[in-house]
């Protein structure tokens, strides 16, 4: 894709101090988008920018501190935008919580609603805020990073599963309800050699990768050589769908060791 892919155009990313939505942001800087980083902590949202600021590319980086799950701080965020940059033209919604691990039954409230609050509402606050501001109007594109664990039972994180599972419903969703002037995309990714998953992947990772068809994990540059392609006109007629991004982990033919 061509580095001017997103000339002038402005990209707010949710969780985009670190691992997946950093790796966005810089793609999309790199295409010459201006990006604005949202994040809960400034000084995470500071060592980010100057990393972000090392890519080559012509677009302004700039920070707001912002708890995804707030709907007060979505809509400062986006105002200062729109603010600042006059549009918001594309939206990424990367991030999440994931307080709990266990089985479904064992679920304590308070932990659910967490988990509900960011991973679902968060994302329709999120969206609301930049459809109102801009996209009505004027169009653009939002970009929801689901997971692959909404298309498979996991041991562990099935709650977590549940509401990326949502996510991709709200995706569809969303699709209908802005359409024609927004386009609404979702990204599932399977395991991604993100610092945050170390703990996941490091000493499993010839065992993870083995049955795998592409026989490796997944990138951050993966999943933002998607996004981008996403927020790009590249794909106009594309909306409501989900782009899984798991190196063939759902091609498995089941009850098969080999």
């Amino acid at each position: 894709m061509s580095a001017g892919a997103l000339d002038g155009r402005v990209a707010v990313i949710t969780g985009g101090s670190r691992g997946i939505g950093l790796g966005i942001a810089a793609a999309y800087r790199a295409a010459g988008a201006h990006v604005v980083i949202a994040a809960r902590k400034a000084a995470g949202l500071a060592g980010a920018r100057e990393e972000l600021l090392r890519v080559e590319g012509d677009g302004d980086v700039h920070t707001v501190v912002a708890n995804a799950g707030e709907p007060d701080q979505a809509e400062a965020c986006v105002d200062e935008t729109t603010t600042r940059f006059g549009r918001v033209d594309i939206l990424v919604n990367n991030a999440a919580t994931n307080p709990y691990h266990g089985a479904l039954v064992d679920l304590d409230l308070p932990r659910a609603e967490k988990t509900v609050r960011v991973n679902q509402y968060g994302m329709i606050v999120w969206t609301r805020c930049a459809w109102r501001a801009w996209m009505a109007e004027h169009g653009g594109a939002v970009i929801n990073i689901a997971s692959v664990g909404g298309l498979i039972v996991d041991p562990h994180i099935g709650y977590y599963n549940a509401t990326k599972a949502a996510m991709l419903h709200m995706t569809r969703q969303l699709a209908y309800e802005l359409g024609p002037r927004a386009r609404v995309n979702a990204i599932a990714p399977g395991l991604v050699k993100t610092e945050l998953a170390r703990a996941v992947w490091e000493v499993r990772e010839p065992i993870l990768t083995a049955r795998l068809p592409l026989r490796r994990l997944g990138t951050v540059e993966d999943v933002a050589n998607a996004a981008l392609f996403l927020a790009s006109d590249a794909s106009s007629w594309m909306t409501g769908q989900t782009l899984v991004l798991d190196g063939g982990a759902t091609a498995l033919p089941i009850g098969v060791d080999e």
